[in-house]
């Protein structure tokens, strides 16, 4: 069944005098966008639950969340439990028409899910059912994908299995890391939600079904996955490396005369045209310097460096950091 999709600037027209109580569920600084939709609405935001503080930063010091940040600069009360179970009966006696949930990050007992009579309707940031899980994002732009976008859809026992609200697309740019294409669709998902509250209230939209064909799943991306290996095609490294930047961060090791291999995280890198080194003389993962640029062989033609973060600093460019080396390494492992 085809799913319905909606347009952020014209599909839907806002509809007037139906206003539904909401709590609003989110963690992390992409849910912003969405939060502030729906305070910007004529809708009543009554709670908003989100993960407790956590340690963060290189102090670890013990921090509120991004929307509880937000949240209590509203004026908005905050629910934050170690788990959302301890708070089934304060969400009973707020009595939610409709709870949006955007990257909360726990999942929601089935005993909830039933609460709010219009459900819990998360926005997922690809098009369902393609990159169903944690991490579509990155996976997109892992995978070569030219399209993504984001979904609204009602939340249910599976991962990310519910019935769809709407959908909209967005282009993946050539340059795009994980984080710039993620702040975009933030963006774009927030007026969708909002759109799709706003017809859900007047009984305007119609959840549809997620199709069987198109299913492909996102799992987090571990650390130990976002390990650049050089003996890959340029083009593929050039896409992992933007698929983990920010998070986990791509990285590599170099070896030095008489000291331990030191750990190098790798920003997004330039592939580079032969025009420049001839096929095979350089070979993978070797380190040449030329004209103040880093490049370093792959499988098929050499990148350039842009950006690394050496263990234990601060993010720098790659030619400040060679530059600052008492030898320059030959080879990333």
């Amino acid at each position: 069944m085809k799913t319905q999709s909606l347009n952020p600037v014209h599909t839907i027209a806002q509809p007037s005098g139906s206003r539904v109580k909401l709590v609003f569920a989110g963690t992390p600084t992409v849910a912003l966008p969405s939060l502030k939709a729906l305070l910007d609405s004529d809708h009543e935001i009554a709670a908003v639950i989100t993960q407790p503080p956590a340690p963060t930063g290189r102090g670890r010091k013990i921090t509120p969340s991004p929307v509880e940040d937000f949240a209590n600069s509203h004026g908005l009360p905050v629910l934050a439990p170690h788990s959302i179970s301890e708070i089934a009966s304060e969400l009973r006696q707020i009595k939610p028409d409709c709870i949006p949930i955007v990257a909360y990050g726990q999942l929601i007992p089935r005993e909830l899910l039933s609460i709010p009579p219009s459900g819990w309707v998360n926005v997922h940031f690809s098009l369902l059912p393609s990159w169903r899980g944690a991490a579509p994002v990155q996976h997109a732009i892992w995978a070569g994908d030219h399209i993504t976008g984001a979904t609204t859809f009602i939340l249910d026992s599976g991962m990310d299995t519910g019935a769809v609200l709407g959908s909209v697309t967005e282009v993946i740019r050539p340059r795009d890391t994980a984080g710039e294409l993620l702040e975009r669709l933030a963006e774009t998902g927030a007026v969708l939600l909002r759109q799709c509250i706003d017809a859900l209230a007047v009984g305007a939209l119609q959840p549809q079904p997620q199709g069987s064909e198109g299913i492909s799943y996102a799992p987090k991306i571990t650390k130990s996955e976002s390990r650049v290996n050089w003996q890959m095609p340029a083009m593929e490294i050039d896409r992992r490396i933007r698929a983990t930047t920010p998070t986990p961060g791509a990285w590599s090791t170099i070896d030095r005369v008489n000291l331990e291999p030191e750990r190098i995280g790798c920003g997004p890198v330039i592939p580079v045209g032969p025009e420049l080194f001839p096929t095979g003389s350089i070979v993978p993962g070797e380190i040449v310097v030329e004209s103040k640029k880093i490049f370093v062989g792959t499988l098929t033609l050499p990148v350039e460096l842009t950006t690394v973060t050496p263990q234990g600093r601060k993010t720098m460019a790659a030619s400040d950091w060679v530059r600052g080396l008492a030898e320059t390494p030959r080879f990333f492992t």
